[in-house]
């Protein structure tokens, strides 16, 4: 029976239910402090251009340093505990802010540290969720909970980004981190609710360097498979442009287009609201052209639009930034429904973990990079000029996309390939898998 007949995963699911309001609180709380922590060193701390990057380098640096561990940790253990511990860690680290600053000890180096621990917690949050999700959702309601979760995600970081510069332009850039406290706390309490156990993984005999090998079978997996090499490659250039750009987001629309720090929260809360069209449209375009045109119409397509960008300027000009911003932000997040969809059907259940960590630590260990240039490149030459080289590889890291085999075929494939390892299997992992090509 189809979902839509037993009615939406909402309604008729406990588990995911509590999973989802987990998840969208989280991401509301997230999208607070992405707007709030910039501003706090902006307009608090004085903080140059360069400074500021460094906060959203340090949030995306732990995915460089440990995320591979993380995979095998996270498929070694129960991924619900993991989510638990990280929830509880990021809720102390953002109520610890304002506290600071009450007692005169607010600095950029300690927004540098809750931002290095918060991307710590962030790093085992997220791998355990995207390796537990698949445990409490049968294959055929997937496609549907991965849409709820990146749409109901993308709506939350709008809100989230929003309220944050309205919070900050009402109660003060450091007092509104106690409104992303209180969102993991509501994370904290829907994550303790879900009924579902997982069974204890099997505690097998580790000889030495059996992390390391585990670290390895991830590693090999994204390596070997022409899909997962190319959906990494491209994920790992496109972040290097587009938190370039976003690290000095801020730093652009307070300093060189002139806003008020409400006025740039509403402003990029509007452009995000292309994340929202984005989840809704992803599976609906997928089934009409296919998932492999579906993605490269999200992420070539609408990327060209990113350019729009940097031509921003009071006034109405502020239209380009909200046109320029929705396309990546609907594009981005389509393309995320689709790939999470293809990740989880594809991808044996006993590696997902390693999975995750493994293209986590390809992707997001880019970030950190994107943000330092982003930085460097405004402190050298100017924010809008910055602006217009970080924009402009966002279209141009979709090529990786146009030259694979993505290009030639209507859909990604559904199940795993025959070849592909099993969690534990020695050997390499299978090179290549088939696909209706198209003529």
């Amino acid at each position: 029976m189809s979902g839509t007949a037993r009615g939406g995963l909402l309604r008729r699911h406990r588990d995911f239910r509590l999973l989802w309001c987990g998840e969208v609180a989280g991401k509301f709380g997230a999208a607070v402090t992405g707007v709030a922590m910039p501003l706090i060193a902006v307009s608090t701390l004085h903080a140059g251009t360069f400074e500021v990057s460094l906060i959203s380098a340090a949030t995306w640096l732990p995915w460089l340093l440990i995320a591979l561990p993380a995979g095998v940790w996270v498929d070694r253990l129960r991924r619900r505990p993991i989510m638990l511990g990280a929830a509880a860690v990021s809720l102390l680290l953002f109520a610890g802010v304002p506290v600071a600053a009450w007692c005169g000890l607010l600095s950029i180096g300690l927004l540098l540290a809750v931002a290095l621990l918060a991307g710590t917690a962030a790093v085992f949050f997220q791998t355990a969720y995207s390796a537990y999700l698949p445990s409490i959702l049968e294959p055929a309601d997937q496609p549907e909970g991965n849409a709820k979760l990146h749409g109901s995600a993308s709506a939350a970081q709008i809100a989230g980004i929003g309220s944050g510069g309205l919070i900050a332009q009402l109660a003060g850039a450091v007092n509104g981190m106690f409104a992303n406290a209180a969102t993991f706390l509501v994370s904290l309490l829907c994550l303790a609710g879900i009924r579902h156990r997982e069974p204890r993984p099997a505690q097998a005999e580790r000889p030495p360097g059996a992390l390391v090998k585990e670290v390895g079978e991830g590693l090999r997996l994204v390596a070997g498979d022409p899909w997962f090499r190319t959906l990494t490659l491209f994920g790992a250039t496109s972040n290097i442009a587009l938190v370039g750009y976003q690290s000095i987001l801020v730093v652009f629309l307070v300093r060189d287009v002139g806003l008020a720090p409400g006025a740039v929260g509403g402003l990029i809360a509007a452009a995000s609201t292309g994340g929202v069209a984005g989840a809704f449209a992803a599976r609906r375009v997928a089934a009409r052209i296919g998932t492999a045109r579906a993605t490269l119409l999200f992420e070539l397509g609408l990327a060209l639009f990113a350019v729009l960008i940097p031509l921003t300027f009071g006034g109405a000009g502020l239209l380009l930034y909200v046109a320029g911003g929705f396309c990546v932000s609907a594009g981005v997040v389509a393309g995320n429904v689709i790939k999470a969809s293809f990740q989880q059907s594809y991808c044996p259940p006993g590696l997902l973990g390693r999975l995750t960590a493994s293209t986590a630590f390809l992707n997001y260990g880019t970030i950190p990079l994107g943000a330092l240039l982003g930085g460097a490149l405004g402190a050298a030459l100017g924010v809008r000029p910055a602006m217009w080289i970080m924009t402009a590889g966002v279209p141009l890291a979709a090529l990786f996309l146009w030259f694979s085999p993505i290009r030639r075929c209507r859909d990604l494939p559904s199940s795993p390939s025959p070849g592909m390892p099993r969690a534990g299997d020695d050997g390499a992992v299978a090179g290549s898998v088939t696909s209706a090509l198209l003529p």
